[in-house]
């Protein structure tokens, strides 16, 4: 019998979906301990699901995880596990295979034990997962990993890849409870006259909402007078007429130059160091830069400040730790091939997490950057006061 576990909040329509599924379908549901933090070393061991439905945020944070741990590899382990993960990649690619009859003994076994040891499908939604991350876990975990996309507004569920997919970066095809259309966004550049097709992606069907509750303002500007819905997320669509989510037409800022920043994107790179948890990329048309917040993955932390002889609590503080992890940072912009306004050029260090419980996160544990914004409002002007971070001097002291 498959078995799932269950820790976002049961309001949700995401989590929902998940459990009405798994009533229907005769799937067992195990509830996590309340610690999101523990679920990977508590609950999952426990529980042993067959099913790890999450968000990117999570899935990012395992792939940091392992990410680190190939690296820390070395001598003929490491050379055997470089070689087990660059053929897996390569079969992936070319016929989607996610199994290798030697290299899962030897190798992926003990990574897929991250999750409990018998996952055979797991499923990403909430926002867009990067593509070498989603191939890269598939190959780990050895099973195949789904990517669905929708809104509360089009009850859950409105797109999802095939099973077998061997190509990433696109969440498939519409389901059969909606129709979708593209909307200009020319002040983005975003057009439906483009090759290949972008804008704004919105729904008809169905499943999309009577409106909001008592709020006819919002209603009113959430949806054309013909019923679709604005999602608020830019997409493309693809030559095999796939859906690609390429930005977010609400959560953007402009810089003085005129440019615009999509955060989230630099965000989910970001958040692969393995110094970081959480990270939150502000920016403004008043200013020609973008400034970060990261928090303080523990786990790190401690080994850093015992190494160097310093408290955890002074780490928030320390510019040798910082400039470690800002080069950290730098590395995966250049992986990512992020231009100069993509760089942070200033940051802070912080300890305490964003938590849902605190406010700053949606129950899919999505940042609330209105939320951030104000809160951190004293810390971002300090920010714009100080000089940027050189990184070439940095690289000269280290």
């Amino acid at each position: 019998m498959d078995t799932y576990i269950s820790y976002l909040p049961a309001a949700h329509s995401f989590e929902q979906c998940l459990f009405a599924t798994s009533m229907i379908y005769g799937v067992r549901c195990g509830f996590f301990g309340g610690d999101v933090l523990k679920m990977i070393s508590n609950d999952i061991p426990t529980l042993k699901p067959t099913f790890f439905p999450s968000v990117p945020r999570l899935y990012n944070r395992i792939y940091g995880k392992i990410k680190d741990k190939v690296k820390e590899t070395t001598g003929c382990k490491g050379w055997l596990l470089h070689r087990a993960i660059e053929t897996k990649l390569a079969n992936l690619k070319s016929n989607g295979s996610l199994t290798h009859s030697c290299y899962d003994a030897l190798v992926f076994n003990k990574m897929k034990a991250l999750l409990g040891g018998n996952v055979r499908l797991m499923l990403t939604a909430s926002a867009p997962l990067a593509a070498d991350v989603m191939d890269f876990l598939k190959i780990c975990f050895s099973c195949d990993l789904r990517e669905g996309y929708g809104m509360t507004e089009t009850c859950g569920g409105s797109f999802a890849t095939f099973e077998g997919e061997n190509t990433s970066g696109h969440v498939g095809g519409p389901l059969a409870n909606v129709k979708i259309r593209l909307r200009d966004i020319p002040e983005m550049g975003y057009l439906h006259t483009n090759n290949p097709p972008k804008g704004e992606v919105c729904f008809w069907g169905p499943a999309n909402m009577e409106g909001y509750f008592k709020n006819p303002e919002k209603t009113k500007e959430s949806r054309s007078d013909d019923g679709w819905i604005y999602s608020g997320d830019v997409g493309m669509i693809n030559k095999n007429m796939s859906l690609s989510i390429v930005d977010r037409a609400k959560n953007i800022f402009k810089l003085s130059q005129g440019e615009y920043i999509a955060p989230e994107k630099l965000e989910n790179v970001y958040v692969q160091s393995p110094y970081l948890m959480q990270v939150y990329v502000h920016g403004d048309s008043l200013h020609d830069h973008c400034v970060m917040f990261g928090v303080i993955e523990p786990e790190h932390a401690k080994k850093y400040a015992k190494e160097h002889g310093v408290t955890l609590q002074s780490l928030v503080s320390d510019m040798n730790f910082r400039n470690v992890v800002y080069l950290d940072m730098m590395a995966l912009a250049n992986e990512s091939k992020f231009n100069s306004l993509e760089r942070p050029k200033q940051m802070r260090l912080l300890l305490e997490p964003f938590t849902i419980e605190d406010g700053m996160l949606t129950p899919t544990m999505k940042l609330k950057r209105n939320v951030a914004k104000e809160r951190l409002a004293k810390e971002i002007a300090q920010m714009y006061k100080d000089p940027v971070i050189d990184v070439r001097a940095i690289q000269k002291k280290q």
